[in-house]
Protein backbone atom coordinates (compact mmCIF):
# COMPACT_ATOMS: atom_id res chain seq x y z
CA UNK A 1 0.00 0.00 0.00
CA UNK A 2 1.10 3.57 -0.61
CA UNK A 3 3.24 5.01 2.17
CA UNK A 4 1.11 6.64 4.83
CA UNK A 5 1.58 10.36 4.41
CA UNK A 6 4.22 12.26 6.28
CA UNK A 7 7.11 10.88 8.28
CA UNK A 8 8.10 14.15 9.96
CA UNK A 9 8.52 14.09 13.72
CA UNK A 10 7.55 17.75 14.10
CA UNK A 11 5.22 18.19 17.10
CA UNK A 12 2.36 19.47 14.96
CA UNK A 13 2.23 16.34 12.79
CA UNK A 14 -0.36 13.84 14.04
CA UNK A 15 -1.48 10.39 12.99
CA UNK A 16 -4.89 11.48 11.69
CA UNK A 17 -6.54 14.80 10.89
CA UNK A 18 -10.33 14.68 10.53
CA UNK A 19 -12.17 17.56 8.89
CA UNK A 20 -15.92 18.05 9.14
CA UNK A 21 -18.95 19.36 10.97
CA UNK A 22 -19.61 18.30 14.53
CA UNK A 23 -22.92 19.07 16.20
CA UNK A 24 -24.41 18.96 19.65
CA UNK A 25 -26.69 15.93 19.83
CA UNK A 26 -29.70 15.63 22.11
CA UNK A 27 -30.42 12.03 23.07
CA UNK A 28 -33.91 11.14 24.34
CA UNK A 29 -34.51 10.24 27.96
CA UNK A 30 -36.92 7.49 26.90
CA UNK A 31 -38.24 5.81 23.73
CA UNK A 32 -41.07 7.42 21.82
CA UNK A 33 -41.88 10.19 19.40
CA UNK A 34 -39.94 13.42 19.65
CA UNK A 35 -43.24 15.08 20.51
CA UNK A 36 -43.57 12.83 23.57
CA UNK A 37 -40.01 12.79 24.92
CA UNK A 38 -39.92 15.06 28.01
CA UNK A 39 -36.15 15.52 28.30
CA UNK A 40 -32.93 15.00 26.41
CA UNK A 41 -29.32 14.38 27.36
CA UNK A 42 -26.68 16.45 25.60
CA UNK A 43 -23.92 14.66 23.67
CA UNK A 44 -21.77 15.25 20.62
CA UNK A 45 -22.07 13.91 17.11
CA UNK A 46 -20.28 14.25 13.81
CA UNK A 47 -18.89 11.57 11.52
CA UNK A 48 -15.38 12.96 11.26
CA UNK A 49 -14.98 14.06 14.88
CA UNK A 50 -16.32 10.64 15.94
CA UNK A 51 -13.46 9.02 14.04
CA UNK A 52 -10.95 11.38 15.66
CA UNK A 53 -12.33 10.68 19.16
CA UNK A 54 -12.29 6.88 18.74
CA UNK A 55 -8.76 6.94 17.36
CA UNK A 56 -7.58 9.16 20.21
CA UNK A 57 -9.18 6.81 22.74
CA UNK A 58 -7.33 3.97 20.99
CA UNK A 59 -3.99 5.67 21.55
CA UNK A 60 -3.41 7.61 18.32
CA UNK A 61 -2.62 11.31 17.97
CA UNK A 62 -5.50 13.05 16.22
CA UNK A 63 -6.63 16.53 15.25
CA UNK A 64 -10.18 17.61 14.50
CA UNK A 65 -10.54 20.62 12.21
CA UNK A 66 -13.93 22.25 11.94
CA UNK A 67 -15.89 25.44 12.37
CA UNK A 68 -18.35 26.14 15.19
CA UNK A 69 -20.27 29.13 16.40
CA UNK A 70 -18.99 31.54 19.04
CA UNK A 71 -21.71 30.22 21.33
CA UNK A 72 -22.20 27.87 24.25
CA UNK A 73 -22.80 24.86 22.03
CA UNK A 74 -19.54 25.59 20.22
CA UNK A 75 -17.77 25.78 23.58
CA UNK A 76 -19.23 22.42 24.54
CA UNK A 77 -18.14 20.73 21.31
CA UNK A 78 -14.58 21.98 21.52
CA UNK A 79 -14.29 21.01 25.18
CA UNK A 80 -15.96 17.61 24.79
CA UNK A 81 -13.95 16.56 21.75
CA UNK A 82 -10.76 17.86 23.33
CA UNK A 83 -11.51 15.79 26.43
CA UNK A 84 -11.01 12.64 24.33
CA UNK A 85 -7.43 13.74 23.72
CA UNK A 86 -8.11 15.21 20.28
CA UNK A 87 -6.17 18.32 19.28
CA UNK A 88 -8.77 21.05 18.67
CA UNK A 89 -6.38 23.97 18.24
CA UNK A 90 -7.27 24.41 14.54
CA UNK A 91 -11.03 24.68 15.12
CA UNK A 92 -12.32 28.05 13.92
CA UNK A 93 -15.04 30.03 15.72
CA UNK A 94 -17.66 31.92 13.71
CA UNK A 95 -19.18 34.99 15.40
CA UNK A 96 -22.10 35.28 12.98
CA UNK A 97 -23.24 31.68 12.45
CA UNK A 98 -24.51 29.16 15.03
CA UNK A 99 -23.27 25.73 15.96
CA UNK A 100 -25.43 22.99 14.45
CA UNK A 101 -27.59 20.83 16.75
CA UNK A 102 -29.92 17.89 16.29
CA UNK A 103 -32.40 15.78 18.21
CA UNK A 104 -33.15 12.11 17.62
CA UNK A 105 -35.41 9.39 18.97
CA UNK A 106 -34.13 6.29 20.69
CA UNK A 107 -35.29 3.90 17.94
CA UNK A 108 -33.11 2.14 15.41
CA UNK A 109 -32.33 4.40 12.45
CA UNK A 110 -33.33 1.58 10.10
CA UNK A 111 -37.01 1.73 11.16
CA UNK A 112 -39.75 4.11 10.06
CA UNK A 113 -40.31 5.10 13.70
CA UNK A 114 -36.90 6.77 13.92
CA UNK A 115 -36.95 10.56 13.88
CA UNK A 116 -34.11 13.04 13.54
CA UNK A 117 -34.59 16.80 13.67
CA UNK A 118 -31.58 18.74 12.36
CA UNK A 119 -30.98 22.42 13.03
CA UNK A 120 -27.88 22.94 10.91
CA UNK A 121 -28.94 25.19 8.00
CA UNK A 122 -26.60 28.18 7.88
CA UNK A 123 -24.37 26.66 10.55
CA UNK A 124 -20.81 27.77 11.16
CA UNK A 125 -19.58 24.55 9.54
CA UNK A 126 -21.34 25.41 6.29
CA UNK A 127 -18.93 28.36 5.98
CA UNK A 128 -15.87 26.10 5.79
CA UNK A 129 -13.97 26.96 2.63
CA UNK A 130 -10.50 27.09 1.13
CA UNK A 131 -10.25 30.69 2.36
CA UNK A 132 -11.66 30.29 5.88
CA UNK A 133 -9.80 27.15 6.98
CA UNK A 134 -6.15 26.47 7.83
CA UNK A 135 -5.05 24.19 4.98
CA UNK A 136 -1.65 23.58 6.57
CA UNK A 137 -3.30 22.25 9.73
CA UNK A 138 -5.69 20.14 7.68
CA UNK A 139 -2.80 18.53 5.83
CA UNK A 140 -0.66 18.02 8.94
CA UNK A 141 -1.47 14.35 9.52
CA UNK A 142 -0.15 11.07 8.22
CA UNK A 143 -3.78 10.47 7.22
CA UNK A 144 -6.47 13.02 6.31
CA UNK A 145 -9.96 11.67 6.92
CA UNK A 146 -12.93 13.23 5.12
CA UNK A 147 -16.53 12.28 4.50
CA UNK A 148 -19.25 12.94 1.96
CA UNK A 149 -21.22 14.94 4.51
CA UNK A 150 -18.95 17.99 4.26
CA UNK A 151 -19.39 18.67 0.52
CA UNK A 152 -23.18 18.53 0.96
CA UNK A 153 -23.18 21.46 3.40
CA UNK A 154 -22.47 24.23 0.89
CA UNK A 155 -20.81 25.01 -2.43
CA UNK A 156 -17.84 26.37 -0.47
CA UNK A 157 -17.54 23.11 1.48
CA UNK A 158 -17.63 21.20 -1.80
CA UNK A 159 -14.81 23.34 -3.20
CA UNK A 160 -12.78 22.70 -0.05
CA UNK A 161 -13.30 18.94 -0.31
CA UNK A 162 -12.31 19.00 -3.99
CA UNK A 163 -9.11 20.86 -3.06
CA UNK A 164 -8.27 18.27 -0.39
CA UNK A 165 -8.96 15.24 -2.60
CA UNK A 166 -6.98 16.57 -5.57
CA UNK A 167 -4.05 14.26 -6.22
CA UNK A 168 -0.85 16.20 -5.48
CA UNK A 169 2.68 15.09 -4.53
CA UNK A 170 3.39 15.08 -0.81
CA UNK A 171 -0.19 15.04 0.40
CA UNK A 172 -1.24 12.83 3.32
CA UNK A 173 -2.97 9.54 2.66
CA UNK A 174 -6.55 10.65 1.98
CA UNK A 175 -9.30 8.55 3.55
CA UNK A 176 -12.84 9.24 2.32
CA UNK A 177 -16.04 7.83 3.80
CA UNK A 178 -18.75 8.29 1.17
CA UNK A 179 -21.46 8.70 3.83
CA UNK A 180 -24.19 9.58 1.35
CA UNK A 181 -26.99 11.47 3.11
CA UNK A 182 -29.76 11.97 0.50
CA UNK A 183 -31.61 14.48 2.68
CA UNK A 184 -28.64 16.83 2.74
CA UNK A 185 -28.14 16.68 -1.01
CA UNK A 186 -31.84 17.10 -1.76
CA UNK A 187 -31.67 20.67 -0.47
CA UNK A 188 -28.06 21.40 -1.42
CA UNK A 189 -28.54 23.02 -4.81
CA UNK A 190 -24.87 22.72 -5.77
CA UNK A 191 -24.69 19.28 -7.32
CA UNK A 192 -26.22 15.82 -7.61
CA UNK A 193 -25.01 13.93 -4.55
CA UNK A 194 -24.18 10.51 -6.03
CA UNK A 195 -22.26 12.00 -8.94
CA UNK A 196 -20.35 14.47 -6.77
CA UNK A 197 -19.43 11.79 -4.24
CA UNK A 198 -18.22 9.38 -6.91
CA UNK A 199 -15.98 12.09 -8.34
CA UNK A 200 -14.56 12.94 -4.91
CA UNK A 201 -14.00 9.29 -4.04
CA UNK A 202 -11.89 8.87 -7.16
CA UNK A 203 -9.35 11.28 -5.69
CA UNK A 204 -8.92 9.39 -2.41
CA UNK A 205 -6.39 6.70 -1.54
CA UNK A 206 -8.73 4.80 0.81
CA UNK A 207 -12.50 4.81 0.39
CA UNK A 208 -15.22 3.45 2.68
CA UNK A 209 -18.67 2.99 1.16
CA UNK A 210 -21.78 1.15 2.25
CA UNK A 211 -23.14 -1.30 -0.29
CA UNK A 212 -26.57 0.29 0.18
CA UNK A 213 -25.27 3.78 -0.67
CA UNK A 214 -23.10 2.89 -3.64
CA UNK A 215 -24.89 4.46 -6.55
CA UNK A 216 -27.44 1.66 -6.98
CA UNK A 217 -24.78 -0.85 -8.00
CA UNK A 218 -25.16 -4.57 -7.40
CA UNK A 219 -22.50 -5.89 -5.06
CA UNK A 220 -18.90 -5.10 -4.11
CA UNK A 221 -17.42 -6.10 -7.48
CA UNK A 222 -19.69 -3.64 -9.29
CA UNK A 223 -18.67 -0.89 -6.85
CA UNK A 224 -15.01 -1.60 -7.57
CA UNK A 225 -15.65 -1.54 -11.31
CA UNK A 226 -17.20 1.92 -10.96
CA UNK A 227 -14.44 3.12 -8.62
CA UNK A 228 -11.09 1.66 -9.72
CA UNK A 229 -8.89 4.62 -8.76
CA UNK A 230 -8.43 4.25 -4.95
CA UNK A 231 -5.66 1.89 -3.99
CA UNK A 232 -7.87 0.49 -1.25
CA UNK A 233 -11.67 0.31 -1.41
CA UNK A 234 -13.73 -1.03 1.50
CA UNK A 235 -17.34 -1.95 0.77
CA UNK A 236 -19.38 -2.29 3.96
CA UNK A 237 -22.15 -4.89 3.66
CA UNK A 238 -24.01 -4.41 6.94
CA UNK A 239 -24.60 -7.57 8.94
CA UNK A 240 -22.90 -9.63 6.22
CA UNK A 241 -19.49 -8.07 6.78
CA UNK A 242 -17.14 -6.06 4.58
CA UNK A 243 -15.05 -6.62 1.47
CA UNK A 244 -11.78 -4.84 0.71
CA UNK A 245 -10.21 -4.43 -2.71
CA UNK A 246 -6.48 -3.78 -2.35
CA UNK A 247 -4.57 -3.00 -5.51
CA UNK A 248 -1.27 -4.81 -5.21
CA UNK A 249 1.89 -2.91 -6.05
CA UNK A 250 4.70 -4.00 -8.31
CA UNK A 251 2.52 -6.21 -10.49
CA UNK A 252 2.16 -3.76 -13.35
CA UNK A 253 -1.35 -5.03 -13.97
CA UNK A 254 -3.06 -3.33 -11.05
CA UNK A 255 -4.50 -6.63 -9.90
CA UNK A 256 -6.72 -6.47 -6.81
CA UNK A 257 -6.35 -8.60 -3.76
CA UNK A 258 -9.94 -9.18 -2.58
CA UNK A 259 -10.50 -9.87 1.11
CA UNK A 260 -13.88 -10.43 2.77
CA UNK A 261 -14.45 -10.65 6.51
CA UNK A 262 -17.84 -11.50 8.04
CA UNK A 263 -19.33 -9.19 10.62
CA UNK A 264 -19.53 -10.22 14.25
CA UNK A 265 -22.66 -11.27 16.07
CA UNK A 266 -23.53 -8.29 18.28
CA UNK A 267 -26.28 -7.65 20.85
CA UNK A 268 -27.15 -4.21 19.50
CA UNK A 269 -28.09 -1.43 21.92
CA UNK A 270 -28.25 1.37 19.32
CA UNK A 271 -27.30 1.34 15.66
CA UNK A 272 -25.57 4.72 15.68
CA UNK A 273 -21.91 5.55 15.21
CA UNK A 274 -20.99 2.08 13.95
CA UNK A 275 -19.84 3.26 10.52
CA UNK A 276 -17.55 5.89 12.01
CA UNK A 277 -16.18 3.37 14.49
CA UNK A 278 -15.52 0.88 11.69
CA UNK A 279 -13.51 3.52 9.82
CA UNK A 280 -11.56 4.33 12.99
CA UNK A 281 -10.73 0.67 13.59
CA UNK A 282 -9.60 0.17 10.02
CA UNK A 283 -7.48 3.34 10.11
CA UNK A 284 -5.93 2.34 13.44
CA UNK A 285 -4.77 -0.96 11.99
CA UNK A 286 -3.65 0.78 8.79
CA UNK A 287 -1.47 3.17 10.76
CA UNK A 288 0.11 0.14 12.41
CA UNK A 289 0.59 -1.53 9.01
CA UNK A 290 -1.52 -4.56 9.81
CA UNK A 291 -2.56 -6.92 6.97
CA UNK A 292 -5.79 -5.92 5.25
CA UNK A 293 -7.73 -8.84 6.76
CA UNK A 294 -6.80 -7.66 10.25
CA UNK A 295 -7.72 -4.09 9.35
CA UNK A 296 -11.22 -5.28 8.44
CA UNK A 297 -11.47 -7.20 11.70
CA UNK A 298 -10.36 -4.17 13.69
CA UNK A 299 -13.09 -2.23 11.90
CA UNK A 300 -15.69 -4.80 12.91
CA UNK A 301 -14.46 -4.79 16.52
CA UNK A 302 -14.65 -0.99 16.81
CA UNK A 303 -18.11 -1.08 15.23
CA UNK A 304 -19.19 -3.68 17.78
CA UNK A 305 -18.07 -1.36 20.58
CA UNK A 306 -20.28 1.43 19.17
CA UNK A 307 -23.26 -0.87 18.63
CA UNK A 308 -23.29 -1.96 22.27
CA UNK A 309 -23.71 1.53 23.77
CA UNK A 310 -26.64 4.00 23.39
CA UNK A 311 -24.67 6.94 21.94
CA UNK A 312 -22.38 7.57 18.99
CA UNK A 313 -19.14 7.08 20.91
CA UNK A 314 -17.97 4.08 22.90
CA UNK A 315 -14.87 3.11 24.80
CA UNK A 316 -12.87 1.07 22.28
CA UNK A 317 -11.34 -2.25 23.24
CA UNK A 318 -7.82 -2.08 24.58
CA UNK A 319 -5.29 -2.40 21.79
CA UNK A 320 -3.99 -5.71 23.16
CA UNK A 321 -7.52 -7.12 23.36
CA UNK A 322 -8.38 -6.01 19.83
CA UNK A 323 -5.11 -7.35 18.44
CA UNK A 324 -5.76 -10.73 20.07
CA UNK A 325 -9.29 -11.01 18.74
CA UNK A 326 -8.29 -9.83 15.26
CA UNK A 327 -6.00 -12.82 14.74
CA UNK A 328 -8.43 -15.54 15.88
CA UNK A 329 -8.92 -18.35 13.40
CA UNK A 330 -12.07 -18.15 11.29
CA UNK A 331 -13.97 -20.62 13.47
CA UNK A 332 -13.25 -18.72 16.69
CA UNK A 333 -14.05 -15.41 15.01
CA UNK A 334 -17.39 -16.78 13.89
CA UNK A 335 -18.23 -17.92 17.45
CA UNK A 336 -17.75 -14.48 18.98
CA UNK A 337 -20.89 -12.77 20.24
CA UNK A 338 -20.38 -9.34 21.74
CA UNK A 339 -22.73 -7.57 24.11
CA UNK A 340 -22.73 -4.48 26.36
CA UNK A 341 -19.55 -4.22 28.40
CA UNK A 342 -17.50 -6.55 26.24
CA UNK A 343 -14.67 -4.04 25.83
CA UNK A 344 -14.03 -4.26 29.56
CA UNK A 345 -13.25 -7.98 29.46
CA UNK A 346 -9.87 -8.71 30.98
CA UNK A 347 -7.03 -9.52 28.64
CA UNK A 348 -6.88 -13.22 27.90
CA UNK A 349 -10.49 -13.79 28.97
CA UNK A 350 -11.92 -14.38 25.49
CA UNK A 351 -14.82 -16.33 26.95
CA UNK A 352 -16.04 -13.15 28.64
CA UNK A 353 -16.96 -11.64 25.32
CA UNK A 354 -18.81 -14.73 24.13
CA UNK A 355 -22.27 -15.91 24.89
CA UNK A 356 -23.69 -19.40 24.34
Amino acid sequence: MTAIGRTSTAPDVVDVVALGESMVTFLPSRPGRLADVPAFERAIGGAESNVACVLAAAGHSTRWVGRVGADGFGDHLVEAIGAYGVDVSAVRRDPSRPTGIYFRTAGDRATDAHEVAYYRAGSAASAMSVDTMDLAAIRSGRVLHLSGITPALSAECLDLTRELTARRPGRPLVSFDVNHRPGLWRDAGHGHGPEVLLDLARGADLVFVGEDEAWGLGGPEAVRAALPEPELLVVKQGASGATAFHRTTGTGSGTDEVISVPALTVDVVAAVGAGDAFAAGFLSATLREKPVRERLRHGHLMAAAALTVPGDLATPPAREQADRLAVLDDTAWGRLRLGPGWTHAEEGADEEVRKP
